[in-house]
């Protein structure tokens, strides 16, 4: 059975239901017959990938629906593997180069290298290029995002790309200069809760408007999380009023219990028991650095005012540490022990 945010997911540019200029400026760059590289940036849960697969199905057709999962293998210099999935249509790719961490640039260069090389052919297809989706476009390395200028100069006759990125600050100068950004914002508290109302018409719910605001105000304006969170009221209530508690996510819950941990106690027991859990949230993909910014929230309100500072200084050096490293969990429990030391150390009146 299909999540309410796959099931419901808008089709086509003219059925979304918010940013309507947005959708119109898209669909007129797919007709123009001149689509440029695109770079579409945005907050989590904007509605970013849905426009763009949308405006994919607006170049080609429906035929970019009918996609397949390839594990490809990629070797680095030095002889080491890299399994890879790509999604692929006839038409179009979509690559995540950063699972594969600092060896993203072999992925970018020899897979995007390999489908310039190769023209459309398919006689029936309205474009004569393929395109390439990059997701998270900004978690890539600066040799990946070198590579990919080059890519762009070299080959642009045969290939568009469309980089998704929450941000454009880890975009480099010459990539964003050859892209035409594209800001997807979020969409507004009162957007929200008419896509809920909707979603909820068609599945034969009845409408409860102060709890579907209430969805609204909790899920930060990311609507995928707000889908997610009226699904789970939903699925685990049989009559749904204005006073039903929101259930959070499992793991939340699981952060918010890891930080109750952490302020109770402070030993090298406790740091061994926190490290299961967080191995725990990252065997189930959540990411290092949601785990890490989650956590950091959880503990600010628990610490006195005079610490919070020094909790969040902390919080943004080991964020980088988590971007720049290989190995997640390190960073992460260095933060719980840095943590550790300096609660312990304000408790006992010291100098932290």
């Amino acid at each position: 059975m299909a999540l309410l945010v796959d099931k419901h997911r808008p089709r086509s540019l003219d059925t979304l239901s918010y940013h309507e200029d947005l959708s119109a400026r898209l669909k007129s760059l797919a007709q123009s017959g001149d689509f440029p590289h695109l770079l579409v940036y945005g907050p989590s849960g904007a509605g970013k990938k849905t426009r763009i697969v949308a405006t994919l199905k607006e170049l080609y057709g429906p035929g970019v629906e009918k996609i397949k999962i390839d594990a490809r293998v990629f070797q680095t210099t030095t002889n080491r593997k890299l399994e890879f999935n790509i999604v692929a249509s006839v038409y179009h790719l979509e690559i995540t180069p950063s699972d594969v961490g600092n060896y993203d640039r072999v992925v970018v260069q020899d897979l995007l290298k390999e489908v310039a090389q190769t023209q459309q052919v398919d006689l029936a297809a309205k474009q004569r290029f393929k395109v390439v989706v990059i997701n998270e476009a900004d978690h890539l390395t600066r040799d990946a995002q070198a590579a990919l200028r080059r890519t762009m100069e070299k080959y642009s006759p045969n290939l568009r790309l469309i980089l998704l990125a929450n941000s454009t600050s880890n975009i480099i100068a010459p990539i964003r200069s050859r892209t035409l950004l594209v800001r997807v914002a979020a969409p507004t508290e009162v957007e929200i809760c008419q896509v809920l109302k909707k979603v909820g018409g068609r599945e034969g719910w009845r409408e409860v408007e102060g709890l579907n605001k209430r969805i609204a105000r909790d899920s930060g304006r990311n609507l995928r999380r707000a889908l997610l969170m009226f699904e789970a009221v939903h699925a685990q209530n049989e009559t749904v009023t204005e006073k039903t508690p929101i259930p959070p996510p499992d793991w939340e819950a699981l952060i918010a219990q890891i930080a109750d941990e952490i302020v109770a106690e402070r030993s090298p027991a406790r740091l061994s028991q926190v490290r299961a859990k967080l191995y725990d949230l990252l065997t189930h993909c959540i990411p290092p650095t949601t785990i890490l910014k989650s956590l950091t929230f959880k503990l600010i309100p628990k610490v006195d005012d005079v610490l919070k500072p020094e909790i969040i200084k902390w919080s943004a050096f080991y964020e980088h540490r988590i971007r720049m490293g290989s190995k997640v969990i390190f960073h992460l429990e260095a933060f719980v022990a840095k943590f550790m030391r300096v609660y312990e150390s304000f408790l006992m009146g010291m100098d932290f």
